[in-house]
Formats: structure tokens, C-alpha cells, sequence
């Protein structure tokens, strides 16, 4: 998976490695989860993230600015991908692009920042994030990027601008359990859009128990592109329309049948399994 141990600086809880593909990324050294571990970070932050969302079309259209919340920045890739997207329209961009990050720790940012040659995508903004890193705040002409530092549970009961978009990219269930519970779900979905397309989440897992912690957290959900090994990914909606590919019947029936149908962090209790049956997803 990794190189050399030498070509592996570290800062914290944190190392840099180099995929079998060649691209670098992230990885924490307690639990080992990678950053972006199959197709690489920055070709996942484009399908994922931006083209899944159609930003640049998002940005062409005239309105009041478009928010993105970025709920973990890691080493910032999902939220310069959505940057070099908004710089790259020029004169199409018709709409200011705010982008809120949240994050615990940025010893990530820090290791890519510093591996130029392994980040490339990074570099255009490198000075935007360590103002963002310093100051808290990075803004240039149509774009705003924010640092929202610590843990997130306490931001998300503060006051916000509304989401238009949630780039949802915590470490996993298995590595950051309290990052994927439904009271804290229900704290995103509580700042995102009711009016116009409403909001869309974007999540790169595809889990049971994801899609079942967002229904009960009040989205709507759908299937999301593929990245890499992965065959599908999720999107939550506040809106059913605005999903492409939303969960039916036949999922809703597998569901029944499954050996994982609690919810991230709960059991699947009566009222639980109620509340997913009921849900208007399957009006």
C-alpha cells in the first residue's frame, strides 16, 4: 500500500502514503483508515463531490451565494475541488460559492500542503488554506471558504447559513461511530434548504445502516455514482425530486430481510423499524 517508510512524513495522528495507483493520500495511524483510499483523493472529490452535485451548472445560474457544508475537510481535497470549479467558470460564475469546513484536526491539511508533487491539485489554493488555517477565513473574488474548528456537534447546534449542498466525509462508521448517528444527521439536516432544489447530501458510503441513519434523520435517500471499487455511493435529499436514483421497494424489501438494519449507533427497536416503514419516502 505504502512506500518507503522515508517517503512517509507523518504530523500527529497522521502519515502520508502512496497508493498502489500512484496517487498519494492520507492515512490516520491509530485505526489506519485511508483518506480517498481506492481512486485517490482527487478523482473522487470531482465525481463524488462536484460533478454528482452539477456544480458548475449550480453556478451558472444567478442567486443568492451557494453553500457548501464540508463536513470533514481532511486534507481539503472536496472542498478545492469545489473551488477550482467555481474559479475555473470565470465570467460564468453568477453566484458567490461559500464553502464551511468542519474539522477536529488539521494535521492532514498540514502533510498535503507540504507534498506538492502529491498533491498538485491543492497548490492553486495552497495560500487560501493557510490563511483559512490561520485567520479562520479565506475570501477572494465570488468565493468564501470558513474554518469551523473542533468538534462539530457544538457548530452545528450554533447558527449557520443554510446548505445548499453537504459534502458528508468523515472518517467511517467503524472509525468515527459518533460522526454517523442520527442526532447528529439530524443537526446537518436541521441547516439545509427546504425552498427552491432544497439540499442534497453526498456520502461515499453506501452502507445499510448509513441509509437507514439518514432516513430517520429526515432526508430522503437515493443511490449516488460509483468511485472506484466502490459500485455506489449515497445521496440524501430534502427534497425526493431532486434524487436521481431514490431508494424504493425493492430496497425497502431487502431491508426487511437484512442482518443490518439498525441505524448507525442504535438498535432496531419497534419504534424504530416504525418510523422507517412510515417514512414518505415510499409514499
Amino acid at each position: 500500500m505504502s512506500t518507503a517508510p522515508d517517503a512517509n512524513p507523518r504530523d500527529g495522528d497522521f502519515e502520508l502514503i502512496t497508493l498502489r495507483n500512484g496517487a498519494r493520500a492520507v492515512r490516520h495511524l491509530g485505526h489506519g483508515e485511508v483518506m480517498h483510499p481506492s481512486v485517490g483523493p482527487w478523482q473522487e472529490a470531482l465525481r463524488l463531490y462536484v460533478e454528482q452535485a452539477r456544480l458548475a451548472d449550480r453556478l451558472r445560474q444567478p442567486g443568492p451565494p451557494l453553500v457548501i457544508h464540508d463536513v470533514g475537510l481532511g486534507a481539503a481535497t472536496n472542498a478545492v475541488a469545489a473551488l477550482t470549479c467555481a474559479r475555473s467558470l470565470g465570467a460564468e460564475q453568477r453566484r458567490l460559492l461559500e464553502v464551511v469546513s468542519f474539522e477536529v484536526d488539521l494535521a492532514p491539511l498540514r502533510l498535503a500542503l507540504a507534498d506538492a508533487e502529491g498533491f498538485p491539485f491543492l497548490q492553486p489554493f495552497r495560500d487560501a488554506a493557510e490563511t483559512l488555517m490561520r485567520d479562520g477565513v479565506w475570501e477572494a473574488e465570488g468565493l468564501r471558504w470558513r474554518l469551523l474548528l473542533g468538534d462539530a456537534v457544538p457548530h452545528l447546534d450554533g447558527t449557520l447559513p443554510v446548505a445548499d449542498l453537504v459534502y458528508f466525509d468523515p472518517f467511517s462508521p467503524a472509525s468515527n461511530p459518533e460522526m454517523w448517528t442520527e442526532a447528529v444527521l439530524a443537526r446537518v439536516r436541521r441547516h439545509c434548504r427546504e425552498d427552491g432544489e432544497g439540499t442534497l447530501l453526498l456520502t461515499y458510503s453506501a452502507a445499510t445502516p448509513t441509509r437507514v441513519t439518514l432516513l430517520l434523520a429526515g432526508f430522503f435517500v437515493g443511490a449516488g455514482v460509483s468511485t472506484g471499487t466502490k459500485g455506489e455511493t449515497t445521496v440524501g435529499a430534502t427534497r425526493r425530486e431532486s434524487l436521481e436514483a431514490p431508494l424504493g421497494e425493492r430496497w425497502l424489501e431487502r431491508w426487511k430481510r437484512s442482518s443490518s438494519r439498525a441505524p448507525h449507533g442504535g438498535q432496531l427497536t419497534p419504534d424504530i423499524e416504525a418510523r422507517v416503514l412510515a417514512h414518505p419516502q415510499w409514499r
